[in-house]
């Protein structure tokens, strides 16, 4: 078992460390999934205790509020708020930007006061705290690798020097693309856009990321978050460069890269 359930851990009399927020993408999409079972098998590994909601999480109404649908995000909200104060729950960590920003920002508003990280603080942690020891070469040593920063994490939210310190010690060769950072460009799903028809223009947003991200020579590309994953892999294949860079979650490459203890 990767992971137990929050109801699982009361049932014992005990409290976890943490609750993993899964996310919808986490939980239903089939990349989101290999996200979701990484940081499971990397928090197993460090030992650390945490659980999840299972089939008491529901959305955190992200999508309808971006999308205008204020009613809808309330009442989705109000019900996840009342399951997380029923588990006295203290701590939250996420991989989706989406689902961090929320939480952290916009649910204190409506009682919901937790302490959140995103997946890439805490891997930080883990590493700098000596917890999570990588190999000394690993597979990513000396590979060209670029960044994207997604849109809730760098700009929302101002946390650029995480995933980056996360990557330095993969030992990689990171080579930043020109708008990175506070000029970073959006994967184009942010804004309830994933779920829209695009817009009339003369090129997706993902296709000129994804241009930008190959002009830097790389061999992957680094994210933290399930849409920007999707928008970059669909830009890839549109440039017939799928099969040549891979996109991966920060997460999977730490998996891959763990010392065996």
């Amino acid at each position: 078992m990767l992971a137990k359930t929050y109801a699982e851990y009361q049932s014992e009399g005990k409290t976890p460390e943490i609750l993993f927020w899964v996310g919808c993408a986490g939980s239903f999409d089939a990349r989101a999934q290999k996200v979701t079972r990484a940081i499971c098998e990397i928090l197993n590994h460090v030992g650390m205790e945490f659980a999840i909601l299972g089939n008491e999480e529901r959305c955190t109404g992200d999508p309808a509020r971006r999308a205008g649908n204020e009613f809808l995000f309330q009442m989705t909200a109000m019900m996840n708020i009342e399951t997380l104060n029923m588990y006295g729950v203290k701590k939250i960590v996420t991989a989706c930007p989406h689902c961090f920003n929320i939480l952290k920002n916009e649910y204190p508003e409506l009682g919901g006061h937790y302490e959140v990280v995103h997946h890439t603080q805490l891997l930080q942690d883990l590493i700098h705290s000596g917890k999570l020891q990588l190999k000394g070469g690993g597979s990513f040593k000396g590979k060209r690798i670029t960044y994207h920063d997604s849109c809730y994490l760098g700009r929302a939210n101002e946390i650029y020097e995480a995933p980056r310190a996360v990557l330095e010690a993969l030992d990689t060769d990171l080579t930043e693309m020109k708008r990175s950072r506070k000029n970073g460009l959006c994967c184009g799903a942010g804004g309830a856009q994933m779920w829209k028809e695009d817009e009339p223009g003369d090129k997706r947003i993902n296709t000129e990321r994804v241009e930008e991200a190959l002009s830097t020579g790389t061999e992957v590309i680094a994210a933290n978050c399930p849409f920007c994953i999707t928008m970059l892999q669909d830009g890839l294949k549109a440039k017939e460069k799928n099969e040549q860079v891979m996109v991966y979650d920060l997460s999977e490459m730490i998996l891959n890269n763990i010392q065996d203890s």
